[in-house]
C-alpha cells in the first residue's frame, strides 16, 4: 500500500506543481551525469542516502531505480547491510523491508 500512495503522491505533485517537479528532475538527471559514476553506483549511493534518513518511499524510488540499473536484489541487500556500523542494524533492518516490498513484486 506504502508504494500505491508514494505513486499517487508523486504523480500529484506532478500535476499541482509541473514546472516545480520539472526542475527536480532536471536536478537529478545533471547530478547523475556531472561525473564518472555508473548509473548503478549512483542509485546505490541514493539507496545508502535514503536508509540513513529512513525514507521509506526514498528507499523504495531508489531501490526500483537500483534495478532499473542493472543492479541485483543481492548487491542491493548489500549496499544496506554495509551501512549497518554507520546507521545501526534497526535501521538497515528497515530498509531492508522496504527494499524488499520493491524486489519481491
Amino acid at each position: 500500500m506504502a508504494k500505491k500512495r508514494e505513486h499517487n503522491t508523486y504523480q500529484r505533485l506532478e500535476q499541482q506543481y509541473p514546472d516545480y517537479m520539472t526542475a527536480v528532475e532536471a536536478l537529478g538527471t545533471a547530478v547523475r551525469h556531472t561525473g564518472p559514476l555508473e548509473e548503478i553506483v549512483v542509485q546505490l549511493i541514493q539507496l545508502g542516502a535514503a536508509a540513513a534518513i529512513r525514507s521509506e518511499g526514498a528507499v523504495h524510488s531508489h531501490t526500483r531505480r537500483a534495478l532499473e540499473a542493472g543492479a541485483t536484489p543481492e548487491q542491493i541487500r548489500h549496499t544496506l547491510i554495509s551501512l549497518t556500523s554507520t546507521i545501526g542494524f534497526p535501521t538497515v533492518v528497515a530498509a531492508i523491508s522496504w527494499a524488499d516490498d520493491v524486489i519481491e513484486t
